[in-house]
């Protein structure tokens, strides 16, 4: 399915937008991961019927969008509401992975009446009590955490491709997903020379350092569309160590929704979307058939 681009100003901020399929189809607005873009989800598109009418969104702080702050998960759910605004959107199919799925249930909880139904791949919704304690922060400054210490700067798209594709848990992706992921996530180096992260380390690490500050429950029982909620294999609770590839969501997270129902993927990690697009493209195709 053949992409087209727009860009779009949303509250100050340029935000880029990848546009497929027929004007007029069922909307379905997908949205990424921290540290992702939007041209993660193409395989997932390329699964699709062309009869739909998509959207993907590089969030601000990824991909082509601009890396102008703040961005905190609140901030960063408005600007799906401003997005939905600016294009016109209404009856959305919604489909949000990790942060994009808080983001996605931000922006419904605020105006239910925007979206059909939602898809949430393994959300980053923690269990309600981590919301709640206040010695939740792993790190007290930034440069702390492990995230913000990852190598930023690449000779070449294949360079990053060559240097991390054995190696897990994007060695469990399928290989065009991680291409994708390396061709579109790289900008040129403001140096001049080379390439370097669209989302800075530094954002990035800004961005999983507050989570803890976005609690979204007194929203939930106000979304009464179906929604979905797919997890992946549980963290280990004996681990202290940064586990990425595990599930972030709380197990009990579709029973808080009035309409909601989990399904779990215990042979998947938590990039589900890397790993098999054609299954989730598959739950996104029924959706849009019952709708």
């Amino acid at each position: 399915m053949q992409s087209k681009q727009l860009r779009v100003e949303i509250d100050g901020t340029r935000v880029n937008v990848f546009e497929y399929g027929t004007q007029g189809g069922q909307q379905v607005l997908f949205v990424h991961a921290t540290g992702f873009h939007a041209r993660c989800w193409d395989q997932v598109v390329s699964h699709l019927p062309s009869e739909l009418h998509i959207f993907a969104v590089d969030m601000r702080g990824h991909g082509q969008s601009e890396n102008k702050g703040p961005f905190t998960w609140q901030r960063l759910g408005q600007d799906i509401l401003s997005l939905a605004e600016h294009l016109g959107l209404q009856n959305i199919i919604g489909v949000g992975h990790s942060m994009g799925g808080h983001c996605i249930t931000h922006a419904a909880g605020h105006q239910p009446r925007l979206f059909r139904r939602l898809i949430l791949v393994d959300p980053v919704i923690l269990s309600p009590n981590l919301y709640q304690n206040s010695k939740r922060h792993q790190y007290e400054d930034v440069s702390e955490h492990p995230v913000a210490r990852r190598r930023s700067h690449f000779a070449s798209v294949q360079e990053m491709h060559d240097r991390y594709v054995d190696r897990k848990p994007y060695s469990l992706w399928q290989p065009q997903v991680f291409m994708d992921y390396c061709t579109y996530g790289l900008v040129p180096a403001p140096s001049g020379t080379g390439l370097a992260l669209a989302c800075p380390p530094h954002i990035e690490a800004s961005i999983y350092m507050g989570n803890f500050d976005a609690d979204l429950y007194t929203l939930i029982p106000k979304i009464e569309v179906p929604t979905l909620v797919l997890r992946a294999r549980p963290r280990d609770a004996s681990s202290k160590e940064m586990d990425f590839s595990a599930s972030p969501t709380w197990p009990e997270l579709a029973d808080q929704f009035p309409h909601g129902q989990d399904i779990m993927l215990p042979e998947l990690t938590h990039f589900i979307p890397m790993q098999d697009p054609a299954l989730v493209a598959d739950f996104i195709r029924v959706a849009a058939e019952d709708s």
